[in-house]
């Protein structure tokens, strides 16, 4: 078997019999051995029948969702190279040869495009203006500029690509993400992947609305995006405010004057805040990546396997109790200081020196121990 279509199908009685007809005119075109399997995710209206009339194979898949689909029937075809499309009778299925042309070129990942920025066609009414003008080009340019990823069109369900790389991917999410799952997991594992243009139709279904929900799946994209890019949401920010902390010590600390302005113990406070915050979020980096490696989400990272290797529990709470101990000393050496003034007024400029430092190496080396422990339980997986 050269080509498998799957189709993942939701009541879509309106358009199936269109799709089906295109798709057998498609593989006709392209001169391939081919089928087409129609996913059906629990459909009530007629389109079993419809597919089961059209000659296509219907592979019941119980597990709901639009991914969950896409599995059972990409699980169940037996082609080289399969090409997935949706039933709506919106993407135009004797556009196959497309597809295949690149697919037979040694691209691992063929991926269609309907804006124009990338070739496509849009045609009037087919796409809602927030999806053309602002989700579909904003996740598309994320998913170039993050993930180094050739498309322009990230959204688009018309794509062509290779068993080989299908497996070696280990798809995982059942919902919308399924699409920019692969791409992104594509991109990461450095395979080859082109884009075609293609024309999109307008949606043919009248029987009830479309599936995809503009904010709800537009939220779950971007969550799924910050998943496997932790580097940007927390890193990289994290880094950023970190050392924009250490610099507000290195200026508040000795007291520095720069011109007619004094960096004081105010200085220092805003300092803690951003090196505590900086901290959290570095530390959140670390937690979300190792998420992502034990759930086949990323692909492992060798970086990150001798990072585990030095830093365990054990290391965590060598690291974390100093600093905490340190802190503390600090902490009393200001109450000792207090003391000795009869716990009259203090000279506060001198003591909030020794206090700020002494609270911010507390709280960065009690969430260093408990960072060991919880990034000891989330690495179990790697022992």
């Amino acid at each position: 078997m050269d080509l498998s279509v799957v189709i993942p199908c939701l009541n879509e009685a309106d358009t199936l019999a269109a799709c089906l007809r295109k798709a057998q005119s498609g593989l006709q075109e392209a001169g391939m051995k081919g089928e087409i399997i129609v996913a059906d995710n629990g459909s009530t209206d007629d389109s079993v029948a419809i597919a089961k009339k059209a000659g296509a194979r219907v592979v019941p898949v119980s597990a709901m969702g639009y991914g969950a689909a896409l599995m059972g029937g990409i699980a169940a075809s037996g082609g080289q190279y399969i090409l997935m499309g949706d039933a709506d009778d919106s993407y135009d299925f004797s556009e196959i040869p497309k597809f295949t042309r690149q697919i037979t070129q040694g691209y691992d990942l063929v991926q269609g495009c309907r804006l124009p920025s990338g070739g496509g066609k849009i045609a009037p009414g087919a796409m809602p203006w927030s999806h053309r003008w602002i989700g579909n080009p904003l996740f598309s340019l994320l998913v170039r500029s993050w993930f180094h990823a050739p498309i322009h069109d990230v959204y688009c369900g018309m794509r062509c690509f290779t068993r080989e790389l299908y497996d070696s991917l280990d798809q995982q999410c059942t919902g919308m993400e399924f699409a920019t799952e692969m791409i992104i997991k594509a991109s990461l594992a450095k395979a080859r992947i082109s884009e075609v243009p293609i024309t999109l139709h307008q949606d043919g279904r009248i029987s009830h609305p479309p599936h995809l929900k503009t904010f709800r799946d537009g939220w779950r994209t971007l969550r799924f995006y910050l998943l496997f890019s932790p580097r940007w949401l927390f890193l990289i920010p994290g880094l950023f405010l970190f050392f924009l902390g250490l610099a507000c010590y290195f200026l508040g600390f000795p007291g520095v004057r720069l011109g007619s302005v004094t960096f004081d113990v105010h200085t220092l406070l805003y300092g803690t805040v951003m090196l505590i915050s900086g901290y959290q979020s570095i530390l959140f980096a670390v937690m979300t990546k190792t998420f992502a490696i034990n759930h086949r989400l990323l692909p492992p990272d060798p970086r990150f396997e001798r990072w585990f290797r030095f830093f365990n529990l054990e290391t965590g709470a060598v690291l974390g109790l100093s600093a905490f101990f340190s802190g503390l000393a600090l902490l009393l050496y200001g109450v000792w200081t207090w003391s000795s003034l009869h716990f009259g007024a203090m000279d506060y400029p001198h003591t909030l020196r020794i206090a700020i430092p002494g609270a911010a190496l507390v709280s960065l080396g009690l969430q260093t121990v408990l960072f060991g422990f919880f990034i000891s339980i989330l690495g179990l997986r790697k022992k």
